[in-house]
């Protein structure tokens, strides 16, 4: 690593410290040690002969001199990211990382096929999936854990997202219901007798469906396994409502109703910022818009 590099690190590490309050955190995002952070702000310190950050018990906290010279750190390490970014266009994508928060149908349904296609023009560029609910993967991206995520839209107000997709929610029955040849499903029915809870984050996604017409399910069972859910309706345990998207290549003998009102989730792609994610990223959200 040239000096340029080494004092872009320092710099980058004064940041992450900063927005952290906490050098265990920053050395997590860079993938440094502790020390290696403490050291790198010290070195800074000293060249800078100012004192950048007050250290505690409790954490670190900007000084009045870190607290002037922090935009200017943080003007000097997006600058270097975009020009890494321009050199990695110019020379064309060749390899890179792409960190990935889903949830379990995006994971089975979408990704392998466009993982399959990116990987056409991109041969190189390695996947890291992590598998959660929505309220997760919202952190895992505010946090830096992973790049970009699936979500059930609308995110997080902090949080830059694209919409990708329209996702129907159906009633889910035993083959050999009372209402198995019904054209649509009646919401009311759903109260009649136990219901089985998908939850994938802070609030189920069919509450909004129950709140909008005053209704209260017999809720027997909760999970957040859209599987598990499908093999208690099969099982004459009750009846649920799923995705659209989960229910494709379902090996359960079960029946998926359009209910008779409208019912839907909204899908999208969020992340903390898309104009500081890699050009790797930039280039899959583009294969994902255009899939």
């Amino acid at each position: 690593m040239n000096n340029m590099e080494m004092n872009l690190q320092k710099y980058l590490s004064f940041v992450k410290t900063a927005e952290c309050g906490s050098f265990t955190k920053a050395a997590e995002l860079l993938n440094y040690s502790q020390a290696s952070i403490s050291r790198m702000i010290g070195d800074l310190e000293k060249d800078w002969k100012v004192s950048l950050l007050e250290r505690s018990a409790g954490g670190v906290r900007l000084t009045s001199d870190g607290m002037k010279l922090l935009p200017y750190a943080k003007s000097v390490a997006a600058e270097f990211e975009k020009l890494q970014m321009e050199i990695d266009d110019l020379n064309g994508l060749q390899f890179g990382l792409i960190r990935i928060g889903t949830f379990s149908s995006v994971a089975t349904h979408w990704l392998p096929n466009i993982i399959k296609e990116f990987q056409k023009d991109y041969p190189n560029i390695d996947y890291e999936l992590l598998l959660g609910d929505y309220t997760e993967i919202e952190e895992w991206i505010l946090e830096g854990r992973v790049d970009c995520g699936f979500l059930r839209l609308p995110a997080h107000p902090e949080l830059e997202t694209i919409f990708l997709e329209q996702d129907k929610l159906l009633a889910i029955i035993p083959e050999n219901h009372a209402l198995a040849d019904c054209e649509k499903f009646p919401v009311t029915a759903l109260c009649s007798e136990p219901f089985m809870l998908l939850e994938k984050g802070a609030k189920a996604e069919v509450s909004e469906i129950f709140e909008r017409y005053g209704l209260t399910p017999k809720v027997h069972f909760t999970t957040w396994d859209d599987y598990a859910i499908m093999s208690m309706v099969e099982s004459g345990l009750g009846i649920s409502i799923l995705p659209q998207l989960i229910l494709k290549r379902v090996p359960y003998r079960i029946l998926a109703k359009e209910l008779d009102v409208p019912a839907y989730r909204n899908i999208g792609l969020a992340f903390r910022s898309r104009k500081t994610v890699s050009i790797a990223v930039k280039r899959f959200v583009d294969y994902l818009q255009y899939r």
